[in-house]
């Protein structure tokens, strides 16, 4: 069987590597799709549990957030750049995030941080674009309703069962 890469987060603010060791990958095709199942790393009172779906091209990760009784807490979009190696894959968060709540609300969150880390020099021009980019179609599929469409193979992955 091939061994499958390890996943690590790029965050900006703060700036931080890590490694996802306990991520459990449950569907990968480098450069198109990376579907994952995960606990969160530090204590949360809002979440405990998630499956996202990366789609590459994307550049935008999809995950169900659920609490420790299992119940939906949100969907939460991060808005994301992919390094892929076959060791290694690294998704490096571009700040910009979408939230949408189980009323259907949609909230646009981190932009400001996003203008920061470009004015820091932590990203790029190019970085800053994707990002606004990829938020901007984002937003266009929420509104015209094919964010259902994401939100289905997020809700099919979570049937996926761990090789």
């Amino acid at each position: 069987m091939k061994k499958l890469p390890e996943i690590y987060r790029r965050r900006y603010i703060p700036d931080e590597i890590k490694w996802l060791k306990d991520d459990i990958i449950l569907r990968y095709e480098p450069g198109k799709i990376l579907v994952t199942r995960w606990k969160t790393l530090n204590c949360k009172t809002d979440f405990a549990t998630g499956t996202s779906v990366f789609f590459i091209d994307k550049h935008i990760k999809v995950s169900k957030l659920r609490d420790k009784d299992g119940n939906l807490c949100k969907w939460y979009c991060d808005i994301v750049e992919m390094v892929e190696t076959p060791e290694k894959i690294t998704y490096n968060d571009l700040l910009f995030d979408v939230v949408q709540l189980p009323d259907g609300e949609v909230r646009v969150v981190d932009i400001g941080e996003a203008a920061d880390a470009y004015e820091q020099g932590l990203i790029t021009k190019d970085q800053l674009l994707c990002g606004m980019h990829a938020t901007d179609a984002l937003l266009a599929c929420i509104r015209d309703g094919s964010f259902e469409e994401m939100k289905k193979q997020v809700d099919e992955a979570e049937q996926m069962q761990c090789d």
